[in-house]
């Protein structure tokens, strides 16, 4: 016998649905300036001034999305989205400093300063049924009502719009009451939304660990089932969602959520499977240490490299891979090896550009550096460029518990000491050990040709 609780979803889900599919359904609710907490003082000046000249050039202009759901909850946002019925080239012609960018969607772009974009979008209509491939959403460049446009958005607390004609809040979904219940609602068909665009998961997630909200029963309940779908998604898009998932500022309980519905199994499969078994302990624990060191940073107002992040997500199958091949070849040429097959392999899924990736592999291949300071090398291993990363990493290890604590501490010292100290350091250590040699096997001569007769 089903619950009322899940007969009113299952209204809501079908009710949803049907809006979204034909843009019509009951008018909107209209929040008056007075019923809410938006003033244009906490509004970026370069999104006022975007708002105001689509508005004086006779179009539409909302503000739209995480700004103004993040406004309403009492945080500070970091974009400023605009939503109009300007078509993308006429909202460029307005703006010198702007561009158009999208395939699947075009967007404007436009450029204010040096670092700040405000991304403009033409209402979208429904998708029409040749520009799906698999459920999935291949080309969205239909544009429509705002009504229809907002029943096209993922979730229901962002798809509110701001009115810069009269400041009022429009809601067509029921975002208001779903923010004043603490919930996070997919808008329309659960299983339908999700497979039009799986990253869709990604977001819910992210916003249950940043806002605090709880996930609606309906618009939890496939997520799980549906996490494969994420092997669809083309790497460099899963890159840029990883980032936002891990550089938040919430980057724990975001991983713990991951991992409590699949997720991370989708996204990093090698070290999913590695920390499912046994002896993996350390590197467990060195993942949560890095990831509780990329919350304070980011608290701090501290830089944080995604190099590093990956380092640490990625170290319990590099370093069983490395230890794999030390049985064949020497320390350096093992792990150098072990980090290209492990980055070889993540890249299918989750595209890191090389810029973050060398120094990713730096950062391993630096540990068995960072064991071996005799002679010149601890001094020249200080000048090496990413010797801070392969510190920072080193020290992490130990923290996890790998018996590093005392060459980490040495590090730490030689760091802090005087020229002429550290030169009595790198004198009291013991003879390095000799390294392993291949032995080669011995070339057999060939038999010199016979001399004609």
């Amino acid at each position: 016998m089903l619950s009322l609780n899940h007969v009113i979803d299952k209204i809501k889900q079908v009710t949803t649905a049907r809006k979204q599919r034909d843009g019509a359904g009951t008018p909107p609710r209209i929040v008056s300036r007075a019923e809410h907490n938006i003033s244009r003082k906490v509004i970026s000046p370069s999104a006022l001034k975007v708002l105001y000249t689509l508005k004086d050039a006779g179009y539409d202009a909302y503000l739209v999305g995480g700004c103004v759901r993040d406004i309403l909850l009492g945080y500070e946002p970091k974009d400023f989205d605009i939503a109009t019925n300007a078509l993308p080239e006429q909202v460029h012609q307005l703006f010198r400093r702007s561009r158009m960018i999208g395939r699947r969607f075009k967007l404007v772009h436009v450029r204010f300063g040096r670092n700040e974009i405000i991304e403009v979008a033409t209402f979208r209509a429904p998708p029409e049924a040749e520009n799906q491939q698999d459920g999935r959403i291949m080309q969205d460049n239909v544009y429509g009502t705002l009504e229809q446009d907002a029943w096209r958005r993922d979730f229901t607390i962002n798809a509110l719009y701001y009115n810069i004609a009269d400041f009022t809040i429009v809601d067509y979904t029921g975002g208001i009451a779903d923010l004043q219940q603490g919930l996070i609602r997919l808008i329309g068909e659960q299983r339908v939304r999700y497979r039009e665009d799986p990253v869709r998961m990604l977001r819910a997630l992210r916003f249950k660990a940043k806002l605090g909200l709880a996930l609606e029963s309906v618009t939890e309940k496939h997520i799980t089932e549906l996490a494969a779908l994420l092997k669809d998604i083309p790497p460099a898009r899963l890159f840029d969602e990883t980032l936002k998932l891990y550089l938040s500022g919430q980057a724990v309980q975001t991983h713990q959520l991951l991992c409590q519905y699949g997720i991370f199994e989708a996204l990093f499969p090698q070290t999913a499977a590695c920390l499912q078994t046994e002896g993996h302990e350390e590197a467990r624990r060195l993942l949560m240490g890095a990831l509780e060191n990329t919350d304070r940073r980011l608290q701090q107002g501290k830089p944080v490299t995604p190099a590093f992040l990956f380092a640490a997500i990625l170290w319990a199958p590099l370093r069983q891979r490395w230890l794999q091949l030390s049985q064949k070849m020497s320390d350096m040429p093992a792990i150098q090896r072990a980090a290209g097959d492990i980055l070889a392999e993540q890249i299918q899924l989750v595209a890191i550009p090389k810029r973050f990736s060398l120094v990713t592999r730096d950062i391993w291949t630096l540990q068995p550096r960072l064991a071996r300071r005799q002679g010149k090398r601890a001094f020249a291993l200080l000048l090496h460029p990413k010797f801070r990363a392969g510190y920072d990493f080193l020290a992490l290890r130990a923290e996890a518990g790998e018996p590093l604590q005392a060459l980490t501490e040495w590090w730490t010292n030689f760091q802090q000491a005087s020229a002429t100290e550290q030169a009595e350091m790198v004198k009291n250590l013991p003879d390095a050990a000799p390294a392993k040699r291949k032995s080669r096997r011995r070339r057999r001569r060939r038999p010199a040709a016979k001399k004609p007769e």
